[in-house]
């Protein structure tokens, strides 16, 4: 259970870090509220922020 749990955390890592990079060097039409919202929810929520923003917020 200890290496699925591992597994699961580098995926939710990965993903944050993805949102984050995406936010700060991709999505330039963000203004910068919206950019630190999108990365404080991509930290609290993990995977789950990761997926809202590739569907709401990635443009």
């Amino acid at each position: 259970m200890s290496m699925l749990a591992n597994i699961w955390g580098l995926i939710a890592l990965a993903s944050v870090i993805w949102v984050i990079y995406d936010v700060l060097t991709q999505n330039k039409g963000l203004d910068t509220v919206k950019k630190v919202l999108w990365i404080l929810v991509a930290l609290i929520f993990g995977v789950l922020g990761a997926i809202a923003y590739y569907f709401l917020g990635k443009k």
